[in-house]
């Protein structure tokens, strides 16, 4: 039997916990990654919706002529439509009232406190799960990029680059002696980053950005330290700091969450077991869905022997969809996270050069 004097003791120690602090890696979805998109409309009556644009105009160039009166070729001017799908989650969390005369805390006070960082660690899992569908979807395309003029539009080939593939980094890895990294530490200069800079040329050409997020593991960084790669300043977009590596041109993202291993697929080299993903600003798009009560706390006073116990829940929805590609998933229900990282949820919709999201896979 507890005593009167070992329940004093017991609130005692647990009055003393401060909140833990939250230890997650820097949130996907608060970074210039996630932009808005007008043409995104959450409020329409079905699951999915869809957005519109013109496509890029295929120019038909007259040269003019004094001596022929025919007339000139005109120009055709197309538009193309793309899926989105909506997610709507629940979030909820209930307390016995009476427990607050046993440990002097307010459970629900401290849910309330931290709904928003939940909320937000929630939204950016689902983006990261979004990352690694449009990956597994690229690979399952076919092979990727293993040359400057690769045409990565082709039917057979994925929006990826395998750095232990044949092609432009070398022969085919074989094993682990063959096996390429990333980054070279032993090669002098910038030359350890040649790999890298050769994967950007082959995937985005005569468009690469003036700058890219490159989201990596803390494994990954490590090396990048090692070989000296970072730079020795920051770059602060909004409230948020980020290391950079060649001079500002890559903003570092560290992710602990696993990028995935994609050496399975007949696609990608047995070798490649890591995944680096440079990603472009505003390549996914984020609409908030306002949700029919978004907050709400229900009373039980009979419960618990008329203790009484309160639940409280919050609703929250979204849209979020990455640039270039055709929701293909269920359009029957709410967007999962498992549906989200699924390569069948997702179809390329416009030319590779449009794409955001160029994986790059090493040993």
């Amino acid at each position: 039997m507890i005593s009167h004097t070992m329940f004093q003791n017991v609130a005692i120690a647990i009055s003393a916990y401060a909140d833990e602090q939250y230890t997650e890696a820097k949130k996907l979805n608060s970074t210039g990654i996630v932009g808005t998109d007008a043409r995104i409309n959450p409020n329409g009556e079905s699951f999915t919706g869809q957005l519109r644009w013109y496509k890029p105009l295929a120019a038909n160039i007259n040269v003019a002529s004094l001596s022929s009166s025919g007339a000139g070729t005109y120009t055709d001017i197309s538009t193309e439509i793309a899926d989105y799908i909506k997610s709507v989650r629940t979030f909820g969390a209930q307390q016995i009232n009476l427990q607050q005369v046993v440990s002097q805390q307010d459970g629900l006070l401290k849910i309330a406190r931290d709904f928003a960082e939940v909320r937000g660690q929630d939204e950016s899992d689902a983006l990261v799960n979004i990352l690694r569908g449009v990956s597994a979807y690229e690979v399952s395309r076919g092979g990727g990029m293993i040359a400057y003029t690769t045409d990565a539009d082709a039917s057979d080939v994925g929006m990826f680059v395998d750095i232990n593939a044949a092609g432009v980094f070398g022969a085919a890895a074989t094993d682990a002696a063959t096996s390429r990294k990333l980054f070279d530490a032993s090669a002098i200069g910038a030359a350890r980053g040649e790999r890298l800079f050769k994967a950007i040329g082959m995937g985005f050409k005569d468009y690469e950005p003036d700058f890219m997020y490159l989201i990596t593991s803390p494994e990954i960084l490590a090396e990048l330290r090692a070989a000296n790669l970072v730079d020795t300043t920051t770059v602060v977009d909004g409230n948020l700091s980020f290391q950079t590596i060649f001079g500002g041109k890559f903003r570092l993202i560290l992710s602990r969450v696993s990028q995935g291993d994609y050496s399975a697929s007949a696609n990608v080299n047995d070798q490649s077991t890591k995944t680096t993903l440079v990603v472009k600003p505003g390549a996914v798009s984020f609409s908030p869905i306002a949700v029919p009560t978004p907050v709400e706390v229900e009373r039980d006073a009979a419960s618990y022997t008329g203790g009484g116990s309160t639940n409280i829940w919050y609703r929250y929805g979204f849209v979020m969809h990455p640039m270039g590609y055709d929701w293909a998933g269920a359009t029957n229900a709410f967007a999962t996270n498992a549906g989200y990282a699924t390569a069948g949820s997702w179809a390329r919709k416009m030319d590779s050069l449009n794409l955001g999201v160029l994986p790059i896979f090493h040993s």
